[in-house]
């Protein structure tokens, strides 16, 4: 099988499905799972390696957060091109090149890794980082060509949920190496990811398949850039998913610069809340199904508002139980979030679809290309929040020493998300046909 390319996919076919496609689909959403997985951790790397820079690193708390902040940047800004890679050239080739990419930063973190090293240069290694955000836009355009319209709500939502877990594998790798050797070893973290690099890339080679029928949509994508609904739905995962990636890499250096935690006190607690929020997705894609996208997002979006409330009273009196309370429901509400959210785009389209008097059949493949093409835009404008957070909370500590002021604009922000999903897509008359834009068209 040289080069491993299929000339013929037809997930639709019942028999096709059946006989060849379900086997081989769920052999690449696996393999697709394992590199996603290890290109969230690197790119999440920075938020455990500013827990191992000490006084003798001479950075503060506003330059890590800067370092965090870079690599949430550029995490978001290199989906765009991945989420067009996987038709250029092949899932699996595209799989094994951005799994190998991955060394560059892991190996440059680890040669620059220690007290001296220039600042600029830490920020650059942070930038290289960034690249392993994009592995989630090419997973996901990659694992959604795989599987028929029925099948795909759930195999997107085990490929992002088993994508986001890296952030708190990582977290965890950080607390065991700081437990048991101290905060003077962060190049332990990085050796034990260079051979699950390989590993990832040696993977796709063997076991992950090229789909010759995909190719780009130009005109699926510009028709998707014009559309506001890919807008309105960028701006509501900026709410989720951006607030998710934004508190993975804050949370550790919140822990340290507000509460003055430990290294190994801030690691033993940072990776609870992105585990929660990364298993609980999947959850508010099923609550979805059932009772509509929008209903789920707008009761999430009020539910975050309540929880970053209750984190502002206890940033206000330095009450840590209580912050980590409020903190750990808000990673719980944004994983439901995400799942929500990422339900209705596919819904939205389809239903535009039929309001335009398209018969279903139609309809369902104009759905697919069009939420195909915006999903990497979305995919990407909600990244950028969590680099808006982290600017929130470099620039709230700089100002006063504390996070609260950053929290009161998240609030904010939610009370907008929840205003403008209730406005656009639960307000009655609804703009399109509401059960598909709710969330209830399979995906």
């Amino acid at each position: 099988m040289a080069g491993r390319w299929i000339e013929t996919w037809e997930p639709e076919d019942a028999t096709f499905w059946r006989e060849k496609g379900e086997r081989v689909a769920r052999r690449n959403l696996w393999f697709s799972v394992l590199s996603e997985h290890i290109g969230f951790s690197i790119w999440t790397l920075w938020s455990v390696m500013v827990l191992f820079m000490g006084p003798e690193y001479g950075i503060d708390p506003a330059g890590k957060f800067f370092l965090i902040s870079t690599a949430t940047l550029v995490g978001a800004l290199v989906r765009v091109p991945y989420t067009f890679a996987v038709a250029r050239f092949g899932g699996r080739n595209w799989t094994i090149f951005s799994a190998v990419s991955l060394l560059v930063p892991t190996l440059a973190a680890f040669w620059v890794m220690e007290p001296g090293t220039s600042y600029a240069t830490f920020v650059a290694v942070a930038a290289l980082t960034g690249i392993g955000g994009g592995n989630f836009a090419s997973s996901m355009t990659n694992i959604n060509a795989f599987f028929p319209l029925r099948k795909k709500g759930w195999a997107l939502g085990l490929n992002a949920g088993g994508g986001n877990i890296g952030v708190p594998v990582v977290q965890l790798v950080g607390l065991l190496v700081i437990g048991t050797l101290g905060a003077s070893h962060p190049r332990i973290v990085l050796g034990l990811y260079i051979p699950l690099i390989v590993l990832a890339a040696v993977c796709a080679a063997l076991y992950m398949d090229n789909l010759r029928p995909v190719k780009n949509d130009t005109g699926a994508a510009l028709e998707a850039v014009r559309d506001p609904h890919t807008w309105i739905m960028a701006a509501l995962y900026i709410g989720t998913f951006g607030s998710f990636i934004g508190y993975s890499f804050a949370f550790g250096l919140v822990l340290q610069t507000q509460f003055g935690r430990t290294p190994l006190q801030a690691a033993s607690l940072t990776f609870i809340g992105p585990l929660l929020g990364s298993l609980i997705r999947p959850v508010g894609g099923r609550l979805a199904d059932r009772y509509g996208g929008a209903r789920i997002t707008l009761a999430t979006f009020a539910a975050m508002a309540a929880a970053t409330g209750v984190v502002i009273h206890a940033s206000g009196n330095a009450s840590l139980p209580v912050f980590l309370t409020g903190f750990t429901a808000l990673f719980v509400l944004t994983g439901l979030g995400n799942g929500s959210t990422y339900k209705m785009i596919p819904g939205i389209f389809h239903a535009k679809a039929l309001a335009r008097g398209l018969d279903a059949e139609a309809a369902a493949t104009h759905g697919r290309r069009l939420s195909g093409a915006a999903m990497g835009l979305i995919g990407a404008v909600g990244a950028l929040g969590g680099l808006a957070i982290n600017l929130a909370f470099r620039q709230s500590f700089q100002a006063s020493g504390t996070g609260t002021a950053a929290f009161w604009s998240f609030l904010a922000f939610y009370a907008v998300c929840f205003t403008l999903t209730w406005a656009v897509y639960l307000r009655r008359p609804a703009p399109v046909p509401t059960r598909a834009q709710l969330g209830y068209a399979e995906v």
